[in-house]
């Protein structure tokens, strides 16, 4: 693999620079490919090596380059070493190339490009991702489905580096919402009806009795007085509550399946309305909490009354806010998972919230503050069903599913499948997420269904469609072939790209593991289908020589394997047939 050649490449420079080895690893790295001329396979940049106070650096690093690479030599792994711009390129032996990276990708199999040395430094952690974290009888809108399936990408990745992953699902399921939902469910609710679809009827009652308690004072009077039931406990008001929660989590957790997706705890606001007056006390106790003039408290985050740094943690009734949950919710977490680190991904508009949060726990004392991450993303744009604006998530994955029907019957190439429906929802979600993936998390974009499902392109139609044509040629020329190869019979510029390709692998899950975001993985992704386009039609098997046949279904099978690794981290099941 790419960190075998790395270190053999490392450990010459190491003589010649008196440098220690593991120190010279992540300066090496895997170079691209380029469509309009061959490039070499590693690339040394001699700014890497250079102390940024070294008066070295006046010296022209072109000349240190040519320095350096006269003063190497090549041997068995290396076949050619060349002075660039600024830049040491070492070229591969090609036989040991193609032998060591295609040996590895079967190998290690999913664990492909995560065994990598640029991990080895990297601590096994305890890591809590909270994520999607929808509103019971609100609408389940855009921003909760962005939150899902990069939640669930971050939680995929940190699991396949080796960190202990918990996943929860962070319900809005307490607030006044209840109280409405409460007196609306005796005025309007039906049993059938809660029981076959409850998160439509939840949602139909909350609407029907909000119109209500705006016309009428006593619909909102009572709405208040049951969510004051609720407050104080009266078990009447909490066990109508509890049944709208467990049918609600009863009903995600079957929509989540769809998706792929699966939470280790379904927690939720409810959780912490006794907690939250704990952390008002120990906030007053610390003499941190400030009484206003209205009744509410605040606290002051600036120190010096700066109206932008005031926090509001308490009501004027004395019950607990959002802020006050989560701030009860992250010692709750802290004391329940010890984590090493808790990400939080919603969108760029909670940014305050987070800080705010962030910085009370450590006023409070709570040093492992710091070990808390707000994941922001950007707002999509016009994301409609045909039925109008988005409402519940399963409306988009029915979208999802009609849509990509209608795209495959349409295909004269479509095979004939067992379950059409489930591979278009697979298909679907796959488009879905890779338009959602390409550019930076926290980046808005207008969403257009005609982009999301081209077939042509940087799609996740074009994935599945590449993994599916892949998983075909296994199918037609079976195992056989996979016996007998000759590494020398990949020698053609498109193996070689391809091969040059896979070394990259580990880098892009190294660059996505720093930064969490998932564009390096798709980008990567992408090419990689795009490559094995071009040899699917230039590098025949049927007609070839046996060896040749072999060597070659090998490499696809080594791209087949690659793509659905990287596929299943985004939270893409591969098609094998489509």
């Amino acid at each position: 693999m790419a960190c075998g050649f790395r270190r053999s490449i490392a450990g010459q420079l190491s003589r010649v620079l008196d440098l220690p080895l593991e120190n010279l690893i992540k300066s090496i790295s895997a170079v691209p490919i380029s469509k309009k001329e061959e490039v070499a396979d590693f690339q040394l940049s001699v700014d890497s090596l250079l102390d940024n106070n070294s008066d070295r650096l006046r010296t022209d690093t072109q000349v240190q380059a040519k320095r350096l690479a006269e003063k190497l030599r090549c041997d068995m792994v290396v076949s050619e070493i060349r002075a660039g711009q600024g830049t040491v390129n070492f070229k591969i032996n090609r036989e040991l190339l193609t032998k060591t990276v295609l040996q590895q990708v079967i190998e290690d199999g999913s664990k492909y490009g995560l065994k990598s040395e640029l991990f080895s430094g990297v601590p096994k952690q305890k890591v809590v991702v909270e994520f999607s974290s929808p509103n019971v009888a609100k609408k389940f809108h855009v921003g909760h489905l962005r939150s899902t399936i990069i939640g669930n990408f971050i939680a995929n990745l940190k699991e396949a580096l080796g960190h202990e992953v918990t996943r929860i699902n962070y319900l809005g399921d307490w607030g006044m919402q209840f109280g409405l939902l409460g007196t609306g469910f005796q005025l309007f609710g039906y049993e059938e009806k809660l029981q076959s679809n409850p998160l439509q009827h939840l949602f139909e009652v909350y609407v029907q009795v909000n119109k209500e308690a705006a016309d009428d004072k006593t619909v909102a009077k009572s709405a208040r007085e049951f969510f004051h039931r609720l407050e104080t406990g009266n078990m009447q008001a909490l066990s109508l509550w509890q049944k709208f929660r467990d049918l609600s989590i009863e009903e995600y957790i079957r929509i989540y399946k769809r998706l792929g997706i699966y939470f280790d705890e379904y927690s939720g606001e409810s959780f912490y309305r006794e907690k939250s007056q704990e952390v008002l006390k120990l906030l007053d106790s610390k003499g941190l909490l400030l009484k206003t003039i209205k009744g509410t408290a605040v606290v002051d985050l600036s120190g010096n009354d700066d109206p932008s740094s005031i926090c509001t943690v308490m009501r004027s009734d004395g019950t607990s806010l959002y802020t006050t949950r989560d701030i009860a919710a992250a010692i709750d977490r802290m004391d329940k998972y010890n984590f090493d680190a808790m990400i939080y991904v919603t969108d760029k508009g909670q940014k305050k919230h987070f800080q705010q949060v962030f910085q009370i726990l450590k006023t409070m004392g709570y040093d492992w503050a710091e070990r808390c991450h707000h994941v922001p993303f950007g707002v999509v744009q016009g994301m409609k069903t045909r039925r109008g604006e988005v409402t519940f998530l399963e409306d988009v994955l029915n979208e999802i599913q009609l849509r990509m029907l209608q795209n495959m019957a349409s295909i004269k190439t479509t095979k004939e499948l067992e379950n059409p429906q489930e591979t278009a929802e697979k298909v679907g979600l796959a488009a879905l997420i890779i338009q959602d993936f390409k550019g930076l998390l926290l980046s808005d974009y207008q969403f257009s269904w005609d982009r999301v499902f081209q077939s042509r392109g940087d799609t996740g139609v074009f994935l599945q469609y590449t993994h599916a044509r892949l998983h075909s040629l296994e199918e037609t020329f079976g195992c056989g072939y996979l016996n007998d190869f000759n590494m020398a019979c990949l020698q053609e510029p498109q193996s070689v790209s391809i091969l040059q390709h896979l070394l990259r692998f580990d880098e892009v899950l190294y660059r996505s593991s720093l930064d969490l975001q998932p564009k390096h993985i798709v980008s990567y992704l992408l090419t990689l289908s795009h490559l094995a386009a071009v040899a699917h039609r230039t590098l025949q098997i049927k007609h070839s020589p046996p060896e040749v046949s072999g060597a070659r279904l090998h490499l696809f099978k080594a791209v087949r394997s690659v793509l659905a690794n990287g596929m299943k981290l985004l939270g893409i099941t591969p098609v094998c047939r489509m």
